[in-house]
């Protein structure tokens, strides 16, 4: 057995018992108190039902209250909880059922539907967790300490290549995440984090560590907003929020000629790389964007911009944090090359899989370090194309048409060729509606070399992404329907 620590929940609950844990724009709220005795009151009904220590058991709910409830539920018993994204479809569910050998799906009502149909023809059995009843005999004795070698979530990566793997995180992973998280931005009794991110990724669900690790409040949206999330900012006293780039484009929109009050203090960007004109932007209007690196496997964030350095390196994601290490395999110093990380955050690997034998993680992530060590992440290596022997990167080719005025969204992706072997082609999302082809390759000419500029493009409604609002390249070409448009 690893290190262990009291319950972190129990905790919170005896350090911070009135303190605020959770509240919703609906109005709804938990103290650390309440929260305990909701998530305790849960565990002695899942006892009841039979869950057991080691149990996988799935989840496939929204951003709602009772989902930090049913987590920490989950914890006092020392059953695995098997994340679900709630944009899979019935038979991409029940694969991941099967895969992670899942005896129970508890499902918010409104998933009831879909749960139901993924598990037909198996012996998963499906149960509605909104309305648990009370338990007037507790059943079992609940647990009093983590422990940091357990298994404690399992979340299918988005499977982009083949099919999607379970990355199995310890109670370890996830709490030195949160404590690597708070010795970069730092930590004052009023933080306030807010959560628009789908709390079934791994970006959603660290905030709700962070919150039993600091003790700290939460502030859950059910899904993104701009209004609600500037009504938020402005008025709830929130401090800190995470983000992609597409939210914040909608953010600083919404911002208007203003930006946000001195309170709040840290909006953590990831999703990969980011439009330098968007940095530019909310550099102007005073908005603290650190931009970040992570992925499912290192539990969120492994590298992430310091306040201090938030705009003297904007583009950057920062040096690794204190208990992370990253480096490049690259021959010299500044050299593009795969991102490599180890840490105590890392994931040790996947569930039914082999173990990975190594400390580190090669992460499939294209990027390099600057002189004084800033990581820049540049792209996915699935995502690079190689055209004519240059190696051409979607995300640069992105940042400036996301610059033209008018684009809304940029998406590149590579497009088979007989003489060059791959073209970058582009997919545009616009706002100014009398944008021409002739406009856009005209920008791009006058700021890209030629083997960069797209060869086609292509103007849709939306661009495809996964839940948690990142590009899916890989899906663009679908969008054509083999025609220009």
């Amino acid at each position: 057995m690893g290190e262990k620590i009291p319950h972190w929940l129990d905790k919170q609950a005896f350090l911070n018992p009135e303190k605020t844990a959770l509240e919703t724009p609906e109005g709804s709220a938990y103290t650390f108190m309440e929260l305990q005795e909701k998530s305790r009151q849960m565990a002695h009904y899942l006892i009841r039902m039979g869950v057991e220590e080691g149990d996988h058991i799935a989840f496939l709910s929204g951003n709602d209250i009772h989902f930090p409830v049913f987590i920490h539920a989950v914890s006092y018993i020392g059953a695995v909880v098997v994340l679900l994204n709630t944009r899979l479809e019935a038979p991409e569910i029940s694969y991941q059922l099967q895969d992670a050998d899942v005896s129970r799906l508890f499902v918010q009502s409104s998933f009831t539907d879909t749960a139901l149909r993924a598990v037909e023809n198996t012996e998963v059995e499906v149960v509605e967790f909104e309305n648990v009843p009370p338990v007037s005999s507790p059943e079992g004795a609940l647990k009093k300490e983590i422990d940091f070698d357990a298994p404690y979530t399992m979340m299918y990566t988005s499977g982009t290549t083949g099919k999607p793997k379970a990355v199995v995180h310890t109670y370890g992973n996830h709490w030195y995440s949160a404590a690597a998280s708070a010795l970069n931005l730092g930590l004052t009794p009023d933080d306030k984090w807010l959560i628009c991110l789908p709390l079934f990724h791994v970006g959603g669900f660290s905030v709700l560590i962070k919150s039993m690790v600091y003790g700290m409040s939460v502030y859950l949206m059910d899904k993104f907003d701009e209004n609600r999330f500037h009504e938020a900012v402005m008025n709830k006293r929130v401090t800190h929020a995470s983000v992609v780039t597409v939210m914040l484009q909608r953010l600083l929109k919404r911002t208007g000629s203003s930006g946000y009050p001195d309170t709040f203090r840290c909006m953590l960007l990831g999703g990969g790389p980011v439009p330098a004109v968007l940095l530019k932007d909310c550099s102007a209007k005073g908005i603290p964007v650190f931009q970040t690196y992570g992925m499912t496997e290192t539990s969120s964030q492994i590298a992430t911009l310091s306040p201090a350095s938030a705009f003297d390196k904007a583009g950057s994601a920062g040096k690794a944090l204190s208990l992370a290490d990253l480096w490049i395999d690259s021959a010299a110093p500044g050299e593009i090359g795969e991102i490599i990380v180890q840490g105590p955050m890392v994931s040790k690997g996947y569930y039914n899989r082999p173990p990975r034998q190594e400390a580190y993680i090669h992460t499939g992530d294209l990027g390099y370090q600057d002189a004084d060590g800033f990581l820049y992440v540049v792209d996915r290596v699935k995502d690079m194309i190689i055209s004519g022997g240059e190696n051409v990167y979607p995300a640069e080719i992105e940042s400036v048409l996301s610059e033209i005025p008018g684009i809304k969204e940029a998406g590149v992706t590579g497009r088979p060729d007989d003489r060059w072997g791959e073209v970058p082609v582009a997919f545009l999302v616009a706002e100014d509606q009398t944008l021409t082809d002739k406009a856009v390759h005209q920008y791009v000419e006058e700021r890209m070399a030629k083997y960069k500029r797209p060869a086609a493009i292509y103007w849709v409604r939306e661009l495809p992404r996964n839940a948690s609002n990142k590009l899916l390249r890989r899906e663009l070409l679908s969008l054509t329907g083999g025609e220009n448009s």
